[in-house]
């Protein structure tokens, strides 16, 4: 190990909170806007046709409420990090070990399936190369993105992000241009708002089609809970969090909702391969070769920087893991800029199994399928238990509620409808054989972490170290001290 490498004794440096309002904004927004949208819509689309449409506001409109339960409870307790912090201390040891790894093996998964679709587009422009060259080179220059400070690695996904989100804009004023014009295509075909409902109806492939866009819709979201692992890198959590949550709808009705939107109008839905990112064929469809090129550019662009947000995540969690005693102490150590660098190389060293994946028979696509099912349901079980975890705190801590600033709408009704809502995108995994050979093999996962919670728990100091950690999680934070004060 490096001598800039420290121990986990008390002059380590901590992580940093170096993470402004502005890092946080794009980190929410390049976190969740990866290939669920640009590669992933494709297969959604041929499944739901255009209502598709609905299947990704439906979903939105879950996952807003999944953050504001998530934001009122890291709110209402400042010593929370991350919501593996609160599950831990509202739900129980067991529940911060089962939830903290397996956020963690989910962004290892997403990581994987954006560098699956990273290789996936490469082959627009060289359908020869090798499949391991783009693998090697993104996870070299990720890697090399997060091992420098907090503030470096916010910078870079700052500008990441912002690319993308520009694209869509661009590729959303594109399709509005296209309409108005009335645009043919080389083929034949009209650009037309028409194009939503003249071939087939709007809901083209019945209810069963619109069940069937639910998987690759729902991978288009995971990350969105960025915003709370990040928590602890964040200058003022007050004030960025609440923001960054409530910028939600917005952002699923522009970026999700209006480019979909763009893409239909443009395109009769059936023209779509699944297989392929439908805002790069929009363009190749429409006889724009160069378009098409810059999207390209723009959707690798976007998987990357996907793919460095998960990367973060990962090396973040798998440091607050350490700390607790439920993961080596070797991922306790931080390099001199505050960055867990050894979790991050296991964190590379676990992306690179997308080269075996790609070379095991099928196409990118079924890869991509498989590996996405695997993350939706990993990001589920993490949704699902931040809601019974602000369940357990509206019955243990009313007082806190109470006096919060950033309550969550319709509380204890909205936390039992999402879980219900969860169980319906379970179901929807069973009506596809791809999404259901994954499910069926989920449960794995969690036979897994269960031997190793029979190990972690019995190890010397484990009930002293819960004490310890529920006695920092309960004592007072600067904050909460400045606001009892009393005024000068």
């Amino acid at each position: 190990m490096s001598d800039d490498v420290a121990g986990p004794d008390p002059v380590v440096p901590q992580l940093h909170r170096e993470l402004a309002n502005r890092h946080i904004q794009l980190i929410a927004i390049g976190g969740a806007i990866g290939t669920g949208l640009f590669m992933g819509s494709g297969r959604s689309i041929s499944q739901a046709g255009p209502a598709v449409v609905l299947v990704y506001g439906i979903i939105g409109f879950f996952v807003f409420f999944v953050l504001r339960a998530m934001g009122e409870l890291l709110l209402s307790n400042l010593n929370y990090k991350s919501f593996v912090d609160f599950s831990a201390d509202l739900l129980g040891p067991a529940a911060g070990f089962f939830l903290g790894w397996s956020y963690w093996f989910a962004w290892i998964v997403t990581g994987i399936a954006e560098i699956v679709a990273i290789t996936g587009y490469t082959k627009f422009w060289w359908p020869g190369l090798p499949s391991w060259l783009p693998v090697l080179v993104t996870v070299g220059l990720i890697l090399v993105l997060n091992l420098f400070g907090v503030r470096n690695f916010g910078e870079a996904e700052f500008w990441f992000a912002l690319i993308k989100l520009i694209a869509i804009v661009c590729f959303i004023i594109a399709g509005v241009v296209l309409v108005a014009t009335s645009f043919v295509s080389p083929q034949g075909h009209r650009a037309t708002i028409e194009n939503l409902w003249n071939d087939g109806g709007f809901f083209a492939t019945g209810f069963m089609g619109v069940v069937g866009g639910f998987q690759i819709a729902f991978f288009a979201f995971v990350g969105v809970e960025l915003v709370g692992s990040a928590a602890a890198e964040t200058v003022n959590p007050r004030r960025t969090l609440p923001r960054a949550i409530n910028a939600v709808p917005l952002r699923v009705a522009i970026f999700y909702i209006g480019a979909l939107l763009a893409i239909l109008t443009v395109v009769p839905w059936r023209q779509f391969p699944s297989g392929e990112s439908p805002f790069v064929m929009m363009f190749s469809f429409a006889g724009l070769a160069a378009a098409a090129s810059i999207v390209n550019f723009t959707v690798i662009t976007a998987a990357a920087s996907s793919a460095n947000s998960g990367v973060f995540s990962t090396g973040r969690m798998l440091f607050g893991l350490a700390d607790e005693g439920s993961a080596p102490t070797l991922f306790h150590r931080l390099n001199r800029g505050g960055v867990p660098a050894p979790a991050l190389f296991l964190t590379a060293a676990l992306l690179l199994t997308s080269i075996p994946l790609l070379y095991v028979g099928g196409s990118v696509m079924d890869a991509f399928t498989l590996v996405t099912t695997v993350s939706s349901l990993l990001f589920m079980f993490v949704w699902a238990m931040i809601v019974i975890s602000y369940l357990v705190y509206r019955r243990r801590h009313a007082r806190r509620h109470a006096e919060s600033a950033y309550k969550m709408p319709a509380g204890l009704v909205m936390c039992w409808v999402l879980l219900a809502f969860f169980a319906f995108v379970i179901w929807t995994l069973v009506t596809q054989r791809e999404t259901a050979i994954a499910l069926a093999w989920f449960p794995l996962w969690f036979v897994v972490l269960g031997a190793g919670w029979l190990v972690v728990r019995r190890r010397p100091g484990r009930a002293e170290r819960y004490r310890q950690f529920q006695a920092e999680m309960n004592r007072p934070t600067d904050e909460d001290v400045e606001s009892t004060a009393p005024a000068a």
